[in-house]
């Protein structure tokens, strides 16, 4: 299979469908996936006409971790090679963490290793309640080194050391729980309360939701005080821009905005 036949991509409307497609593998990694996923997310990065982008997995599985026959070259790698391989892993989830896109993930079956390390990605994960997840690294004695910013980001520490330290699988419930993911939904519902989240960001201002995605690491961990000037010139700029004009006209008289009217 191609790296191009490994992920499938398709556009409704102002939505790019985004599915891993290796269901005989439930999804899992290799370096032609890892490649393909960066490219993708790069290109729907500049596209303008996309408003919103849906991660999915092909299958039983949304992605079980890392692919065996993959891991079996890997074994044979110099640490040169290994340290390359993974930072070309690390930059396609940066590449996911910083699209400047609302993302919104569809988690059904297994969602493990490297698979949590997408849902840790997307901005809202809605999950299947038969969901399966775990940071399962450490039971083959390596560990989540790559996906840990984002999984702390999420879950913080206390609950990383719990999960990374045993490699436990946990449900949809638990994930929820720990703010993993956002949503659960029966199987039988999962696509309509993914649907139901999308209509709730097409409602949005495109260049307002891009820079909600990159203001928000701005400012975490910051005093109010200390990022009072980077939000004033945000909501500055916003509120004169051509979009936030749009969106307070629209509003004061009392009509949809045009990006709603597009959607």
């Amino acid at each position: 299979m191609s790296g191009t036949d490994t992920v499938r991509l398709e556009r409704e409307g102002p939505v790019a469908r985004v599915t891993l497609n290796r269901p005989d593998l439930h999804n899992a990694f290799d370096d032609a996936l890892i490649a393909r996923l960066t490219e993708i997310a790069d290109t729907l990065g500049t596209d303008d006409s996309v408003r919103a982008v849906v991660l999915a997995g092909e299958g039983k599985s949304f992605c079980a971790g890392a692919d065996l026959n993959w891991m079996k070259r890997m074994a044979g790698y110099t640490e040169a090679e290994n340290v390359a391989d993974s930072l070309a892993m690390a930059a396609m989830f940066r590449a996911w963490n910083a699209l400047p896109k609302p993302v919104v993930g569809r988690i059904h079956g297994a969602a493990l290793g490297g698979g949590v390390g997408l849902v840790c990605v997307v901005d809202i994960a809605v999950a299947a309640e038969s969901a399966v997840f775990g940071f399962t690294e450490v039971r083959l004695g390596i560990l989540p080194a790559v996906i840990s910013p984002f999984a702390l980001a999420r879950i913080g520490p206390a609950a990383a050391r719990h999960l990374f330290l045993t490699g436990e699988r946990f449900d949809a419930r638990r994930a929820l729980e720990l703010g993993l993911i956002h949503r659960v939904a029966s199987a039988e519902g999962l696509d309509a309360a993914v649907a139901e989240v999308l209509q709730a960001l097409l409602a949005g201002g495109a260049r307002a939701q891009a820079r909600i995605k990159s203001l928000i690491p701005e400012v975490t961990g910051l005093t109010p005080e200390d990022v009072s000037g980077i939000t004033a010139d945000a909501i500055a700029r916003a509120r004169v821009s051509p979009e936030g004009q749009e969106g307070i006209r629209s509003f004061l008289e009392r009509r949809p905005p045009s990006w709603k009217a597009t959607s």
